[in-house]
C-alpha cells in the first residue's frame, strides 16, 4: 500500500475525531451552553449536514484543480474550524462552526478518497479505503476517548483545542507526502457533466440510500451512547470514555475485517455487517439496563458497524467507475445523510419521553431498512445485465453491457497526469463486485 494512502489515513484520524467527539463531551457541553441534551445532539447532526452538502459540491468545485492543492487548502479550513469552535461564545456560533468544519471534512473525504483509490489497482480498493476508515476506526479509540476526557477534566473546549492540532500534524503529513499531481488536459480533463451522468444508474441510488441508512442506523444510538451508559445502564460518567474506547476497538478489527474480504464478496460483507448491527441494536435495546450487556454490545456494534465500512465504499467506486470523485464525494454524503437523519430521529424519541433504549430500535429499524434496499440492489445485479457509464476516448460518456463476473477496463479514479486514461470496456466495469 502505497505510504500517501497511510498519510491520508492519518490527517481522517483527525477529522473522525472531530466528527465523532461530541458524543463523548454531550453532557458538559450542554451543561455548559444551558441547552438539551437533543440540542446538543443537533450539533452531530450540523456536522453531518455540512458533510451532505459539502461533499458533492466541493468536489464538483475543484474538479479541475490540482488534488494535493486541495487537499491542502481543506484541511488548513478545517483546522480553523475547530478554533473557532473552542473559542465559540454561544451554542449559535458553535453551530456553525461545526457546519463550516464539516464542509471542509467533506471535500478532504471525497478528494482524498479519489486520491486513495487512484494510487491502487482495481481489487485493491476496498483495502485502500479500509486504510482510511482505519483513520476513523483510531479516531474512535483514542481520539473519542481522549476528548472525552478531556472535556471532563479540562473543559469541553480543550477537545476541540486538541483537534486543531491534530489537523495542523495531518497537514504537515499531506504537504510532505501526498504525491504533487499536474491539472490533467485534453481528453483527460474531469468534466462535471460527465461525472454527473452516474445519478442515471440504479445501482448507484440503491447504494446510496443503503448507505445512508447504515449510517443512521449507527449514529441514531452512538449520539446518544453516553446518556445511555449513564442514565440507563448504571454507568458511572467517568466510565465513558473506557466504553467509547471499547467501540473504537471493535471499529478497528470491524474494518480489518471487513477491508480484507470486501473486494471478493461486498454484498455478502454489506448485508451480514449491516443485519448483525441491527441484531446488536435490538438486543441492546432489550438489556440496554445491565451495564455488562451495555459495554458489551457497543463493542460489538464498533465490529458490525465498520466492517461494512470498506465494502460500502469501494462498491460505490465500482458503480460510479466513469466519475472517481463524484463517487467517493456521494458515498461521503451518503453517510452523513445517514449521520444527519439518526441523532435527528433518536433526539425525537428522547424528546417523545420514550427513553433512551427506545432509540436503539429505532436504529435497529433503520438497519433492516439497510439490510433490505442491498437486498434489492443484490436481485438487481444478480437478475438483470447492468448499464454502466465509461468514458470514451472523445470524453462522453457511454454505456456498456456489464455482465455480473466478467472483468473490466476502467477509467482510473484519480484522473492524474500519471493515471487518468481512458479504457474501452471489454466487459463489466464492476469486476470487484461480485457477492
Amino acid at each position: 500500500m502505497p505510504l500517501a494512502v497511510y498519510v491520508l489515513g492519518l490527517s481522517v484520524f483527525a477529522l473522525g475525531t472531530s466528527e465523532f467527539m461530541l458524543s463523548g463531551i454531550l453532557q458538559p457541553l450542554a451543561r455548559d451552553m444551558g441547552v438539551t441534551i437533543p440540542q446538543a445532539g443537533l450539533l452531530v447532526s450540523a456536522f453531518a449536514i455540512g458533510m451532505v452538502v459539502g461533499a458533492p459540491v466541493l468536489a464538483g468545485a475543484t474538479l479541475q484543480l490540482p488534488r494535493r492543492t486541495t487537499l491542502i487548502a481543506l484541511l488548513t479550513v478545517f483546522g480553523l474550524g475547530q478554533v473557532a469552535g473552542a473559542v465559540a461564545p454561544s451554542y449559535g456560533v458553535l453551530f456553525v462552526s461545526r457546519v463550516v468544519s464539516a464542509l471542509a471534512c467533506a471535500g478532504f473525504w471525497a478528494v482524498g478518497a479519489a486520491v486513495a483509490v487512484s494510487l491502487v489497482p482495481v481489487t485493491a480498493r476496498a483495502r485502500a479505503m479500509a486504510v482510511m476508515v482505519g483513520g476513523l476506526s483510531i479516531a474512535n479509540i483514542a481520539g473519542v476517548p481522549a476528548g472525552a476526557l478531556l472535556g471532563q477534566h479540562a473543559g469541553w473546549r480543550s477537545a476541540f483545542w486538541a483537534v486543531a492540532v491534530l489537523s495542523a500534524i495531518g497537514l504537515v503529513g499531506v504537504i510532505a507526502l501526498v504525491p504533487r499531481t499536474a491539472v490533467p488536459t485534453g481528453d483527460e480533463r474531469p468534466v462535471l457533466r460527465r461525472e454527473l451522468s452516474i445519478y442515471r444508474d440504479k445501482q448507484v441510488w440503491l447504494a446510496l440510500i443503503g448507505t445512508a441508512l447504515n449510517g443512521a442506523a449507527v449514529f441514531a444510538l452512538f449520539s446518544y451512547l453516553a446518556p445511555l451508559l449513564t442514565d440507563t445502564a448504571g454507568l458511572a460518567e467517568g466510565s465513558v470514555p473506557t466504553v467509547l474506547a471499547l467501540f473504537g476497538v471493535g471499529a478497528l478489527i470491524g474494518t480489518f475485517v471487513g477491508g480484507r474480504v470486501a473486494d471478493a464478496h461486498p454484498f455478502g460483507t454489506i448485508i451480514a455487517g449491516i443485519g448483525a448491527s441491527a441484531t446488536v441494536l435490538a438486543l441492546l435495546a432489550l438489556t440496554a439496563q445491565n451495564s455488562v450487556a451495555a459495554v458489551t454490545l457497543s463493542l460489538l456494534l464498533g465490529v458490525t458497524a465498520f466492517a461494512t465500512a470498506p465494502a460500502l465504499n469501494a462498491r460505490m467506486f465500482n458503480v460510479a467507475t466513469a466519475a472517481p470523485t463524484l463517487a467517493g464525494a456521494t458515498t461521503t454524503s451518503a453517510f452523513n445523510l445517514g449521520n444527519t437523519i439518526g441523532p435527528w430521529l433518536g433526539g425525537l424519541v428522547i424528546s417523545a419521553g420514550w427513553g433512551y433504549p427506545a432509540v436503539a430500535w429505532t436504529a435497529a429499524a433503520l438497519a433492516a431498512l439497510g439490510v433490505a434496499t442491498t437486498l434489492v440492489a443484490l436481485r438487481l445485479h444478480r437478475t438483470k445485465s447492468t448499464s454502466r457509464l465509461v468514458a470514451s476516448s472523445a470524453g462522453t460518456p457511454r454505456h456498456t453491457t456489464a455482465s455480473a463476473t466478467g472483468t473490466a477496463g476502467t477509467v482510473d479514479a484519480a484522473h492524474t497526469a500519471e493515471t487518468a486514461r481512458t479504457v474501452q470496456a471489454a466487459g463489466t466495469v464492476e469486476a470487484a463486485d461480485r457477492s
